[in-house]
């Protein structure tokens, strides 16, 4: 059965609303299960986690013409599981808070805080971010995919667009534009073609003009491709970086859990980790899992983390 602490960590995930740690520590005691030979609970563990994170997406009717460009979700990540820096989520914390006044607000003839900018590298916490707005105000996430609304309707860009904006309009949710700097380039740039500058040009048009209680939220890992008249255009610009050693530390607590072994050299770990995203320092623990559960021990090592460190660093030099 679970082990006492991993039982504690299921109730606190729990009552503190944070699905996907329940998730996590639910895997981890199927994997501690399935290591002292319990193949069936282990199996039908993960087929119960699987079946409830399938619950969670809702599939809508898009207008035809945006099937391919528009992906929609209700994310489960909770606020508690950001891992930022206090005053950036102290700054996402006023999106939620003004969003939830909005009617006190308007009474005053104010908007609400609903058109943010994110810029950071990548995997240190953007898309994160969106889908914790998106669960934290019970609204859906419609991902927007740039990179096909450019290159698969070239010359019908800004049609596409016009018919985005009518549905954030329509259907109050987070509209996420990822790789925002697709379309939103600078307009001076020797290289640009005047299809692109139109796009950016109907995009600048789109959002001045939408008033919808949706939250719009673009996302770039590149700031310097940005047109300087968009910054302007957003009520919030907030700038991400890779985690400290603080947050490195909650990361790979909240990943590795019960699994960490008793003698863990947390110094070494956080040395090794210094150059990592969020997301590089997440899926590497879930490697060193992996391959714990594979050799049938019962803990992660910090040498086995530090390990998988290493050999994520020497990827990414090599690419």
């Amino acid at each position: 059965m679970a082990t006492a602490e991993q039982v504690k960590a299921l109730m606190r995930s729990h009552f503190n609303d944070e699905s996907e740690r329940f998730f996590t520590i639910a895997l981890q005691v199927a994997a501690h299960e399935a290591m002292k030979g319990h193949s069936a609970l282990a199996h039908d563990i993960r087929r119960i986690v699987d079946n409830e994170k399938k619950k969670k997406v809702r599939l809508i009717q898009f207008p035809r013409e945006l099937n391919s460009l528009l992906l929609t979700e209700e994310p489960e990540e909770t606020l508690n599981e950001l891992v930022l820096k206090e005053k950036q989520k102290k700054r996402i914390q006023q999106v939620i808070y003004e969003y939830r006044m909005q009617a006190k607000l308007k009474s005053h003839g104010l908007m609400h805080r609903r058109k943010i900018l994110l810029i950071g590298p990548p995997g240190t916490g953007k898309t994160m971010t969106t889908r914790v707005l998106a669960h934290e105000l019970h609204l859906p996430l419609h991902t927007v995919q740039v990179d096909r609304l450019v290159t698969k309707y070239m010359g019908e860009t800004s049609s596409k667009l016009r018919l985005i904006f009518d549905l954030i309009a329509d259907e109050v949710g987070v509209y996420l534009f990822d790789e925002f700097d697709a379309i939103g380039g600078e307009r001076s740039m020797e290289n640009d073609v005047g299809e692109m500058r139109r796009v950016l040009n109907a995009f600048l048009q789109f959002i001045e003009q939408d008033t919808s209680d949706s939250i719009i939220v673009a996302a770039t890992n590149n700031p310097g491709l940005l047109d300087k008249a968009l910054f302007r255009r957003f009520d919030d610009v907030i700038f991400y970086e890779n985690p400290n050693s603080a947050q490195r530390k909650i990361l790979i607590s909240n990943v590795l859990g019960v699994f960490i072994a008793g003698r863990f050299s947390w110094e070494k770990v956080l040395k090794y980790s210094g150059s990592l995203s969020h997301s590089e320092i997440k899926n590497a623990c879930f490697d060193a899992l992996k391959q714990a559960i594979l050799a049938d021990k019962q803990n992660v090592t910090s040498s086995d983390l530090c390990g998988v460190f290493r050999y994520r660093c020497q990827a990414r030099n090599e690419m």
